[in-house]
């Protein structure tokens, strides 16, 4: 029997590509497996798919009764909805240890560095099972995708030496360009529907036993959100009510600038601006240097509702 090999709901980049790849490395060591998705991929993935010649793995709603290897997170908030049914034979993340739980023992690579798929390419090491020229390609651009192009106050030494080693072997002379391209489509938002935006890249968290909201929107100039940005903060109303949910946070990143504006909703607006030491003015705050939403707003945040 297989095992599915699955990333967080609205799986970003990360959540894809390591899915992909891990799978890969599973069945190169008789370990079958096979990749799957709890969602729709984001525009940047889909170029990334694209540009290395993969299709998006199958979506697959329902995991009970199966084996499954959980990818780029271990929260229960962002696992399938069936996971307590499932048997949870590993996980590989770079996030905090979440809430999921086992009643078996299980394989865990995690490690505090900038994205997973830099975990995945140590465990590729480890097995000394080659990277094809192709996945090299989509797991460089997961990592350079989640370090913001190494930006990120998350970003580590072996992050860099794995984009470097991973663009070796995928033939790409500047990683830094392809990066590039990939936050311009990040940034191309018109036409998109609100909703779509706010959903793009969204994680809900259990902070002491509230529903908190937290999406992020990465982009090259905050500029393309001006006409959009009052639809934004009406849509984040609609979605905290909707979801039953205490606060939901929507950052606006500028990735030129290495700042977020976040937008706000809450049940109680207090301790937001505690957690960043910072007061609101109309719902909104410009949080400078604030590039990740995992160690930059996520932590704090979750000390203010302790």
């Amino acid at each position: 029997m297989s095992m599915y090999v699955v990333g967080h709901k609205i799986p970003d980049s990360d959540s894809i590509c390591g899915a992909i790849a891990l799978a890969y490395l599973k069945n190169q060591i008789d370990e079958p497996a096979i990749a799957t998705r709890l969602g729709d991929i984001s525009p940047e993935t889909a170029f990334i798919l694209e540009r290395f010649g993969f299709d998006a793995p199958a979506y697959k709603e329902s995991y009970a009764g199966e084996e499954v290897y959980i990818v780029d997170h271990s929260e229960l908030t962002q696992a399938p909805d069936d996971i307590a049914d499932a048997t949870i034979v590993g996980i590989v993340d770079h996030h905090k240890l979440g809430d999921l739980t086992t009643s078996t023992p299980l394989e865990c690579w995690i490690r505090p560095v900038g994205c997973s798929n830099t975990v995945i390419k140590m465990m590729f090491d480890f097995y000394q099972v080659a990277i094809p020229a192709n996945l090299a390609g989509i797991m460089m651009c997961a990592i350079l995708s989640d370090t913001v192009i190494f930006k990120s106050p998350t970003c580590t030494t072996a992050d860099i030496r794995c984009v470097e080693a991973l663009a070796e072997i995928a033939g790409i002379e500047d990683f830094k360009a392809l990066g590039m391209e990939m936050f311009k489509v990040k940034s191309a938002v018109d036409g998109t529907p609100v909703r779509e935006l706010v959903m793009r890249d969204f994680k809900d968290f259990n902070m002491n036993g509230n529903l908190v909201g937290i999406g992020q929107l990465e982009v090259t100039d905050l500029a393309v959100f001006d006409k959009i940005k009052a639809d934004l903060e009406a849509d984040i109303v609609k979605l905290k009510a909707e979801g039953n949910r205490h606060s939901v946070l929507l950052l606006l990143t500028d990735i030129m600038q290495e700042g977020s504006e976040v937008l706000v909703t809450s049940d109680d607006a207090s301790l937001i601006e505690k957690a960043y030491a910072k007061t609101l003015t109309d719902n909104k705050v410009w949080l400078d240097g604030v590039l990740s939403r995992k160690k930059q707003v996520v932590p704090p945040l979750q000390d203010a509702f302790a």
